[in-house]
């Protein structure tokens, strides 16, 4: 329950303020602007009590967002709705700056008023805001946009900027008519004319979307060709010692869907969840409690979710009693779920370092770097950082595989390798120069850093199924194409050496 809602600039100036209960008054805005935003020491906390009064704030570039209350509540709950307020404002114009929100001040007002209603969040599904929010925000122009208005101003073709270009020239041509009829009982026509202009929808369909159960999507929807993208994007962290021992790892991923269905089809998603086998186990009269066992006697593995976060679109209650995840989705893209897990992580690389000091003007560094995927499959994107002292005069390299580099404003030896095979193996050794120095201090070495991009998932997260019901229209499971993609990143990927 919010209280009050205000936007700064970086000055404390006041862009936005909406007041939704009694118990917050002007002073609070005063409160806010003299102790966090010119307060003498950086607030660092994102919640700041002021006489019995909580402000949560977050901010993005020189704006400062931030909500009131005198009441006990949900702070993560709060935080969410304020980011949301964030991807809503975004999603219709743009940056958020001061220069667009004095722009969209009207625009704001419109959207807060349907957003939140005496303090209690109501519906902020972007999708839903634009069917019946239709005023197009107003977009601040950058620096190259506006020299692209005065050379089109100016120039012969001011529809058309120079130097586009495509893979593949194609032209798409769409003619889009509408038909409007009024037909009588006996079947004689009163009126029939072709509407060229986009039907505004009902005002009946518009309040089931915001106050009916599915206000994430609307119904009517229609594609020729029912299509299901599905990435599960990974992104691995981990902290390894010198010796090779794991001090710390764990997996962050998100499931991200792209849904082209027509109508209101109920999805079903399966993936191998620990709970899930172990309760199909059961079911099948597998052995209780033991999950491991489950996983081998099948001879698929299970990955042990520690925490997910759904959309809100997947019924909680299917999930808690059927382990299943069953949900309609919103149309195009959206994110499904997110998981964290820390067991049983298969890492995709391994950095072994070997570092020797050959006096205090000379240092020679081998990096030895191990693929631990299939043969098949391909690691991209990989880049590998590792750190060198503050008085390194020179350095030469010799690396077997990729393009390696010193760069001395990062004070770090960068190697890159496009394409590298599982289960192969490469190395880079480097001899350093190093100025000599009146300090007695040892340099503390930094971990080396490492990014990449694998085709699968280093948790063992799989998609065992993807269902689609629509018993209304004329398609089945079977008519739908699916695709499912996995994508292993690399998170804080480091080794100390």
């Amino acid at each position: 329950m919010i209280g009050g809602l205000f936007v700064y600039n970086h000055k404390g100036e006041v862009l936005i303020s909406r007041v939704y209960r009694d118990d917050i008054g002007r002073n609070a805005v005063d409160a806010f602007r003299v102790n966090v935003i010119h307060a003498r020491q950086q607030v660092r906390s994102p919640v700041t009590n002021i006489a019995r009064t909580s402000f949560f704030h977050i901010k993005r570039a020189n704006i400062w967002l931030a909500a009131v209350t005198k009441q006990n509540v949900n702070a993560a709950m709060v935080f969410e709705f304020l980011l949301k307020i964030i991807d809503v404002m975004q999603s219709y114009f743009g940056k958020i700056t001061e220069e667009n929100i004095k722009n969209n001040f009207v625009l704001i007002y419109e959207l807060l008023d349907e957003i939140l209603d005496f303090g209690y969040p109501q519906n902020s599904d972007t999708g839903v805001l634009k069917t019946f929010i239709t005023q197009q925000g107003i977009k601040s122009a950058s620096k190259e946009e506006q020299a692209q208005i005065t050379s089109q101003v100016t120039g012969q073709i001011g529809w058309r900027r120079e130097g586009i270009k495509y893979r593949r020239n194609e032209l798409f041509l769409d003619v889009l008519e509408y038909v409007n009829l009024l037909m009588s009982p006996q079947g004689g026509s009163f009126d029939v004319h072709k509407n060229f202009n986009k039907p505004k929808l009902s005002i009946e369909v518009l309040i089931m979307t915001v106050t009916g159960q599915i206000g994430w999507r609307r119904e009517g929807i229609k594609y020729r060709r029912n299509e299901l993208f599905l990435d599960v994007l990974e992104y691995v962290n981990l902290l390894m010692s010198p010796q090779g021992q794991v001090l710390s790892a764990h997996v962050a991923g998100k499931v991200v869907m792209k849904s082209y269905l027509s109508g209101m089809p109920e999805c079903k998603f399966g993936i191998n969840d620990k709970i899930v086998m172990e309760a199909k186990g059961k079911g099948n009269g597998g052995i209780s409690g033991n999950t491991d066992s489950e996983g081998a006697r099948s001879g698929k593995p299970v990955v042990v979710i520690d925490d997910c976060q759904f959309h809100q679109c997947v019924k909680l209650s299917k999930f808690e009693t059927e382990h299943s995840i069953s949900f309609i989705p919103p149309d195009g893209e959206f994110e499904l779920m997110r998981y964290r897990t820390t067991k049983d992580i298969s890492l995709p690389f391994r950095v072994i370092p070997l570092v020797r000091e050959v006096g205090r003007t000379k240092m020679e560094v081998k990096v030895v770097l191990k693929s631990n995927f299939k043969p098949s499959l391909l690691g991209q994107k990989i880049e590998v950082k590792i750190p060198t002292p503050l008085n390194t005069s020179g350095v030469q390299l010799i690396c077997l595989k990729g393009k390696a580099k010193y760069k001395a404003s990062e004070n770090a030896i960068v190697w890159k390798i496009k394409r590298m095979a599982g289960m192969k193996e490469t190395q880079l050794s480097a001899e350093i120069e190093l100025l000599e120095t009146d300090t007695k201090k040892k340099w503390t070495r930094p971990p080396i850093s490492m990014g990449f991009e694998v085709p699968f998932a280093p948790s063992g997260f799989k998609v065992r199924y993807l269902k689609v019901f629509e018993p209304k229209l004329n398609y089945s499971d079977h008519d739908v194409i699916k695709w499912v993609r996995y994508i292993g990143r690399s998170g804080l990927y480091e080794t100390r050496c």
